[in-house]
């Protein structure tokens, strides 16, 4: 077959010339192995961050007088979030990730030390405010860098390098936030993380600057006409997936080789130097394109109406009915506008692979929320023996995405999602079973290592679908849609929860207390909780059965 070019994009898709001894260079090589580094440690310090911060949050709520405030303090991270997402995918696509990159780390960091030097709650809450900005511009540039840098045959592989990142901080993370803020304070768990960026940065931007920087040839800064108001979808012809060879994949600015060779495109191949970029030509010579503002606007409006929502289900009174009113006003044309047409109706291809990573996402999240509190309350563990029910999970999770990334698997992805998302639901029907007295607590870390392996195996898979069935210049927006649907179906399933949770008795989780013999929140508030979850599992099993476009 002959090379395969996107529409809307001028980027041939050649095989990869890397090759060291007669065999092409991994995720470590030496062409790649800087820049391989460089945003996993990223990666890593975000992970060490999020388990870390969130140990010593209690701490830091009681020392402000904000416990009241507490749950504004992770909403506040996600809302603010969700515009990151937007606005980095538009840049990404417009200028190049390196912008937001950089400026989503430098935001991550000003967060975390206005955070860390608070002397009142609403600054504390200020600060994840911004930090959640940075997340979100740094999550989606990332995904970009992935798919401009390395060619399709590496991308399951550094995949499954940004979840293996998450096992030592999954681990340590508590243990040593701890530690610092029973030593310290938790204000040095806030200050402290900003530091360890400088190395991480200094290996990664001097090869994202030469692999990954400025617009597509023939993307959206080249060519104001092509983007459009909502996103958009390569054809099947020029980016199906059975159009892949036989190595993992993901898409964007280079694919594999179509004669069945391991080799993908080469970057320098699929993208332009900064220098040619930069060139003057027939389609840049236009007006410069500036930012979507209607979907700015959007963007606006998905992160309030959530913040709205969750506000709601945490204050369960008759006068909730208006901010929650609003919220969904705001929230349903934005979602509409900023996620694939027919995501919601899982039409076949791209739409349901945005749509199976909000199903997955925000059925696991929302019934691991729970699980701590669960084996707390009623079978009167230790907060420090409830985490570490969850530790396994990080290195299952890990092995899931390092299973994904073997080529010899890849003519079998949509078959191993549709496994993952069965094992995913298994496993949150299985953790309830610990209300009843005889069922030992070791039953929960074992269901829960089943289900993060699942988790492994479709989250990573849901990047590298993403990728594939995107055009260069509509990776950053497409890797938007992504994490809204993450982000966002996190906020929704976690306020449908909770909400069940307090409905049936579950009461407030800082007020609940702790005895011996396991007394707090009613165990039928739990079970609201789990079996809710697992039948959103179930629905994703089903969502992995339209992945594939018809052919």
């Amino acid at each position: 077959m002959g090379a395969l070019r996107p529409r809307g994009t001028g980027v041939a898709r050649d095989a990869d010339p890397v090759v060291v001894g007669g065999r092409a260079e991994g995720v470590l090589g030496r062409s790649y192995r800087a820049l391989s580094v460089g945003i996993v440690s990223v990666v890593l310090l975000i992970a060490f961050e999020a388990m870390a911060v969130g140990t010593a949050m209690p701490v830091a709520a009681r020392e402000l007088d904000g416990v009241s405030a507490y749950g504004f303090v992770f909403s506040a991270y996600f809302t603010t979030s969700l515009f990151g997402m937007v606005l980095s995918g538009q840049w990404s696509d417009l200028r190049g990730p390196l912008g937001p990159l950089t400026t989503g780390i430098a935001a991550f960091a000003a967060g975390l030390l206005l955070s860390g030097t608070a002397g009142a709650m609403w600054l504390f809450i200020l600060g994840r405010a911004v930090q959640g900005l940075g997340g979100g511009l740094v999550i989606v540039a990332l995904y970009v860098v992935v798919g401009r840098a390395y060619p399709e045959r590496l991308r399951p592989s550094i995949m499954a390098g940004f979840a293996a990142s998450w096992i030592i901080p999954s681990v340590v993370g508590p243990l040593a936030a701890g530690a610092v803020t029973e030593q310290l304070g938790w204000r040095w768990v806030f200050v402290g993380i900003p530091v360890l960026v400088v190395l991480p940065l200094a290996l990664a931007l001097p090869q994202i600057r030469r692999r990954a920087s400025g617009p597509v040839a023939g993307g959206p800064a080249s060519d104001p006409d092509s983007r459009a108001g909502v996103l958009s979808v390569t054809s099947p012809s020029s980016a199906s997936p059975s159009s892949a060879s036989a190595s993992a994949s993901s898409p964007s600015t280079a694919s594999p080789s179509t004669d069945g060779s391991p080799s993908g495109a080469h970057p320098a191949a699929s993208t332009p130097s900064p220098a040619s970029a930069s060139a003057p030509t027939p389609s840049s010579a236009s007006p410069s394109p500036s930012f979507d503002r209607r979907r700015i606007r959007l963007a606006l409006g998905i992160s309030v109406g959530a913040g709205l929502l969750q506000y709601a289900a945490q204050d369960l009174r008759w006068l909730s009915v208006v901010p929650a009113a609003v919220g969904v006003a705001l929230l349903v044309p934005a979602v509409l506008g900023l996620l694939p047409r027919g995501t919601y109706r899982a039409v076949r291809g791209l739409p349901s692979v945005v749509l199976l990573r909000g199903v997955a996402a925000g059925s696991f999240i929302s019934a691991e929320s729970f699980v701590p509190l669960m084996l707390v309350t009623q079978r009167g563990l230790s907060p420090t023996l409830a985490g570490f029910s969850l530790a396994a999970g990080g290195g299952a999770w890990a092995l899931g995405s390092w299973v994904q990334a073997r080529a010899r698997v890849e003519p079998y992805r949509e078959r191993l999602m549709t496994t993952g998302m069965v094992v995913v639901a298994a496993a949150i029907v299985a953790v309830p079973s610990v209300l009843i007295e005889t069922v030992p607590v070791w039953t929960v870390a074992v269901a829960w290592a089943f289900g993060c392996f699942g988790m492994g195996l479709v989250i990573s898979s849901t990047s590298v679908l993403l990728l594939k069935l995107s055009a260069p210049e509509e990776a950053g927006t497409n890797s938007a849609a992504l994490q809204i649907s993450d982000g966002l179906s996190n906020a929704l399933l976690l306020a449908a929860g909770g909400a069940a949770f307090a409905a049936l008795g579950g009461g407030a989780a800082g007020h609940t207390v702790t005895t011996a013999s396991g007394s707090g929140s009613h165990p039928a508030a739990f079970v609201a909780v789990f079996l809710p979850m697992a039948a959103v599992a179930l629905l994703g099993a089903w969502v992995t059965t339209r992945l594939r476009e018809r052919t």
